[in-house]
């Protein structure tokens, strides 16, 4: 019995999923840049390409202003490099004209054939500092417009920040059914409101069980107020080997050449750095032991050098297997799991908890994925 009803209770799989260090977020030792490790084109393409190898399901593309590369363009750019792994884009709401946006994101699920998912993500623009209450305003008329761009055939917005009328949507009708799938992180009230009324998957970063159990209730509170459920997902990064001493001993080492003042420079700079859920990673790092430990497998000294998700699973693959049938049993059907280097690691991931696991594509669980191309505008429907 899951802690809440989710959307895929008779799911017996989950999605499973690498991260793309799109935002010069990869390290041999936290905190330490090594240029070999840059989030370059051909780097973080080939942790891509590699995650796809392994048999991942799904891989997120961070989006921030930092040296890194646009998001969209990345993922434009992995279509005709890849053909099993979905891609999950993370979107700032209005950085784009949200038609225009529409229309983007409809050519990238035709580029992709249906593998495309999108992260929703609603916090400041570079060099901006607006008011919580507006940015989730703004994100939910963006996404509004969006699932009107992606289900009817003309667009008829008015809102407190966008107002359009009587545009068709024909450029923007996309290859996935209905549209892909929305994934969503936040912890105020206006985010889990969002959420709870218009997104698919509730994403996670790395607490106590118990704390998530919380995060999924007040969610849930606000879906069953729109007559809805929802799929929950877990964000957190791996340290995975044979035995725990090796994990733990490993653990140590990526930290072993961290200094703090660099670590808080790299966490503050982030556009995410001041959120509610940034502020309780950093809670978690105040409750943890002496050896960052907040649950016998849950590290915390991730966060020592990394805004947002601060946490790390470390253990034997038997022990990483076990907390991840843990979070099964909660309901979590969607992981997005990392490691440093995010290519040495995925392949530590790959070999020994991976084949372990049933995976699933949370688009194709959805039926959301044609089994042939679309009759839409970009597909094989009429051309007019």
């Amino acid at each position: 019995m899951t802690i809440v009803p989710i959307t895929s209770p008779d799911l017996d799989a989950a999605e499973v999923s690498w991260f793309a260090a799109l935002c010069s977020d990869d390290y041999q030792f936290l905190g330490v840049p090594d240029g070999d490790l840059r989030s370059s084109w051909a780097h973080c393409s080939g942790i891509v390409k590699e995650a796809e190898k392994q048999g991942f399901r799904n891989i997120l593309c961070p989006s921030s202003y930092q040296v890194g590369q646009d998001t969209l363009s990345f993922v434009a750019g992995c279509a005709p490099i890849t053909d099993k792994i979905n891609l999950l884009a993370a979107v700032r709401c209005g950085e784009m004209q949200p038609i225009m946006l529409a229309r983007t994101i409809a050519t990238l699920d035709h580029m992709l054939e249906g593998r495309l998912t999108v992260n929703i993500i609603s916090s400041d623009f570079p060099g901006e500092k607006a008011d919580s209450g507006f940015r989730y305003q703004r994100s939910r008329e963006v996404v509004e417009i969006l699932k009107q761009a992606w289900t009817q055939g003309e667009i008829s917005y008015k809102g407190e920040v966008y107002d359009f009328q009587g545009l068709t949507t024909d450029p923007a009708v996309p290859y996935q059914t209905g549209g892909p799938l929305l994934y969503f992180g936040g912890y105020s009230p206006a985010a889990l409101e969002l959420c709870g009324q218009h997104c698919d998957v509730y994403l996670m970063w790395p607490e106590t069980k118990e704390a998530l159990a919380q995060r999924m209730h007040d969610v849930n509170a606000v879906a069953e107020r729109y007559n809805r459920t929802l799929d929950y997902g877990l964000r957190v990064h791996m340290i995975v080997r044979d035995t725990e001493a090796e994990a733990r001993e490993y653990a140590e080492y990526i930290v072993s050449k961290l200094d703090e003042d660099k670590g808080n420079a790299i966490r503050e700079r982030a556009l995410d750095a001041g959120s509610l859920g940034v502020s309780h990673q950093a809670k978690n790092r105040d409750l943890a032991d002496m050896e960052g430990f907040i649950e016998p497998h849950l590290w915390t000294g991730v966060g020592r050098a990394r805004s947002g998700c601060g946490a790390a699973l470390v253990g034997s693959a038997d022990q990483v297997l076990s907390e991840i049938e843990q979070y099964q049993k909660m309901g979590i059907r969607a992981f997005i799991f990392s490691g440093y280097p995010h290519l040495d690691e995925c392949k530590h991931f790959g070999k020994l908890v991976l084949p372990h696991l049933k995976t699933c594509s949370m688009p194709e669980a959805y039926g959301r994925t044609p089994a042939s191309t679309p009759a839409t505008p970009l597909g094989v429907g009429e051309r007019r």
